[in-house]
């Protein structure tokens, strides 16, 4: 009998690649389970130049890291980015996406995200700010964010920045394979509540790749057992926002991007992208 290959172009037979996967997914499917289109499960040749794209996206981050002070402009964060990513030969993925005029989103205090960076915006003693950078490599996309603390923080935005990193972490640790979508935002919602915070749920972690956005939305809140199945090749980002007060948001009527706390307190954000294996999630970004 002719071997047969397997369709992700390992070269391998697919018998011995991805057909006990394919099997397993059909077992869930045939429960009623929403299971992922074979595009969501990226290729072993994907998958290699996606952690490409991540090498310089966490690069990028670390260097805005090296270099980030008070009294810095938003704009000098966006040149900074911009630069050093052009020197790798790589492209900022937000600059001109769907008309967002900036290289990098740089939202403060209660900014929750898509903040616009501008010459007049400074960083100042107090502020905790969200840098997020996302990078295309030869088309392949890679995305992720952290939060900085400028100068002297208060008790109360330090706690929240914590909060949000172990919120990240938890749902990280949730996000196994042959688990759901749903096992993310339970452990996420469940814990920033058990700290007192809310989490925004207009927002959300997403697929990411291919494209800048794909299936499936990641929500930070939600039902154990619940949501797509997550298999192994699947790459996604997991964000969470958490607020000091509630989860409302609202965005700015004049630029159209900027979400900000509906009551003007506090907001974090961390993300990471990760890649789902046999053996569990692997950070890409950090």
């Amino acid at each position: 009998m002719e071997e047969i290959k397997c369709w992700c172009g390992s070269g391998k037979s697919y018998e011995e690649c991805h057909k006990a996967i394919d099997d397993k997914i059909k077992q869930y499917e045939a429960k009623g389970v929403e299971v992922p289109p074979r595009s969501l499960i990226k290729t072993p040749e994907q998958i290699e130049k996606i952690r490409k794209s991540a090498k310089i996206n966490t690069q990028v981050l670390d260097l805005v890291e090296k270099n980030i002070h008070e009294g810095m402009s938003t704009e000098e964060i966006d040149v900074l980015v911009k630069e050093f990513t052009a020197s790798q030969g790589a492209i900022c993925a937000p600059y001109q996406y769907q008309g967002f005029p900036k290289s990098v989103c740089t939202s403060i205090n209660e900014e929750v995200c898509h903040g616009i960076p501008s010459r007049i915006r400074k960083l100042k003693n107090g502020d905790i700010v969200n840098v997020d950078v996302s990078t295309i490599l030869d088309g392949y996309y890679s995305d992720a964010s952290r939060m900085f603390c400028i100068g002297e923080v208060d008790e109360e935005k330090k706690k929240l920045v914590e909060v949000t990193k172990e919120c990240l972490r938890r749902g990280i640790e949730a996000a196994q394979p042959w688990g759901f979508v749903g096992d993310i935002g339970a452990v996420i919602s469940e814990y920033a509540r058990e700290m007192g915070y809310s989490v925004v749920r207009e927002l959300g972690g997403h697929g990411v790749g291919i494209e800048f956005h794909e299936d499936p939305f990641i929500s930070h809140v939600g039902k154990k057992g619940t949501g797509m199945l997550l298999v192994p090749g699947m790459i996604f980002t997991i964000e969470p926002m958490i607020n000091v007060g509630k989860a409302n948001v609202v965005i700015d009527r004049y630029n159209g991007w900027t979400i900000y706390t509906g009551d003007g307190k506090p907001s974090a954000q961390v993300e990471h992208m990760i890649l789902i294996t046999e053996d569990g999630p692997e950070i890409l970004t950090y």
